[in-house]
């Protein structure tokens, strides 16, 4: 690979001119009836929909522009409408006139600038949106691709596994789990479809799920089984005794984020490997659950644990640890990361189908995510940055706020 700069440009002088955010709201068609597994308030009483919290059907973009013409696209897919008022009202003057080339600088600007108040959750959202606009200037002038300057190419392509299976109906559960298979993914996650409050028989039920899943892909593709938070230890410590003989790559987010000790408990009562860090931010929080012990698999989203900046860092913790990078998601700021570290074996893949619970909606707003074929993600060396450019057509079904 060569680094070719097809033009001179002064580093020094280049300085960010602006930064917009749109806010894309959802208006179309949704998929719920099929949709059903646990949460973290599925386990509370008095529950109508448990889901209803964890449905999010808008999703923020961030350009940043500089005053030389390049325009780097970030996102947030966490609280979008929130995320975007930290950026408008707090983050924005901290850049406006600073040099994007310098991330590590700006990164600890806008974090410092907001601890009083951020270190997790929306603030983290909104400084990891920008994060990932700046590496996209980078990549643009420089002309390599964001996964160049973060360490290169470690893999010939990026291997996947299938996430969806979100149906209770064990028949479509299994239709679902053969085509992808046919498709040549070599691995799947379902999710937990019965929460804690229908007790023992709802724990055989998730037990029978993953054991159609098992039975219909066979020994050689690997099963997962995301539990989103829904459980406490008593129940989670009984299911993993239960799913032992289906030999799973990782259970998921078993127990809340910040009960790190019971992780910690649980890891050591069990062979199947731990995943979790969907919801955890920075390397902060990254190096707890690494002194804890507490998990086997680190699932950070970069647009939410504080962008290439963070990810990065992290990564290089885990993987001195023997700890796994698999972001959550399977967008363009994630396939970044997994193609640049040895620490990260594959990558999650959301398809694109109708909305369902909100994680399909950047198929409908970006241009240039890749697709899978046979299993497996293929990063193009020749396109600069992140590679991705907004749609400005078929738009009808959003709602754009600036």
């Amino acid at each position: 690979m060569k680094l070719i700069f097809k033009q001179s440009i002064d580093m020094e002088t280049i300085k960010i001119k602006s930064i917009r955010t749109k806010l894309y709201q959802w208006t179309g068609p949704v998929i719920t009836a099929d949709t059903i597994f646990a949460t973290p308030v599925s386990l509370l009483p008095f529950q109508v929909d448990s889901q209803a919290a964890y449905r999010f059907f808008s999703w923020l973009v961030v350009e940043v522009e500089t005053e030389n013409g390049y325009t780097g696209i970030g996102n947030a897919g966490l609280c979008p409408d929130i995320t975007k008022a930290i950026i408008d009202t707090k983050l924005q003057s901290l850049l406006i006139g600073e040099n994007p080339l310098n991330t590590e600088y700006l990164y600890e600007k806008m974090y410092r600038s907001t601890v009083a108040y951020g270190r997790k959750g929306a603030v983290l959202a909104a400084i990891s949106a920008i994060d990932i606009a700046l590496w996209d200037i980078k990549g643009k002038v420089m002309q390599q691709p964001v996964f160049v300057l973060l360490g290169g190419r470690t893999k010939e392509s990026i291997p996947t596994y299938y996430s969806r299976l979100y149906t209770r109906d064990l028949d479509k559960l299994q239709q679902e789990a053969e085509h992808y298979k046919s498709l040549g993914f070599k691995g799947m996650k379902l999710r937990c479809g019965y929460p804690l409050t229908d007790g023992i028989a709802g724990m055989q039920k998730n037990i029978e799920m993953v054991d159609v899943v098992r039975r219909t892909v066979g020994d050689d593709v690997e099963i997962m089984l995301e539990a989103y938070m829904g459980f406490n230890f008593s129940y989670a410590r009984q299911l993993l005794k239960k799913l032992e003989p289906y030999n799973l790559r990782w259970v998921e987010e078993l127990l809340l984020p910040d009960e790190i000790h019971l992780f910690k408990k649980l890891k050591q009562n069990t062979d199947i490997p731990l995943s979790g860090g969907e919801h955890e931010f920075t390397r902060f929080g990254f190096y707890d659950l690494i002194k804890a012990n507490a998990l086997d698999i680190f699932q950070f989203d970069t647009n939410r644990v504080g962008g290439f900046t963070e990810a990065q860092k992290i990564c290089t913790l885990a993987y001195n640890e023997g700890i796994e990078i698999i972001p959550h998601g399977g967008q363009m700021h994630n396939l970044h990361v997994v193609m640049s570290s040895f620490a990260s074996p594959m990558a999650e893949y959301f398809p694109q189908t109708g909305i369902e619970v909100g994680n399909e909606l950047f198929w409908y707003i970006f241009d240039g995510e890749v697709i899978a074929e046979n299993g497996n993600l293929q990063l193009d060396d020749n396109k600069p940055g992140m590679g991705l450019t907004l749609k400005t057509e078929n738009l009808e079904n959003f709602k754009i706020t600036q």
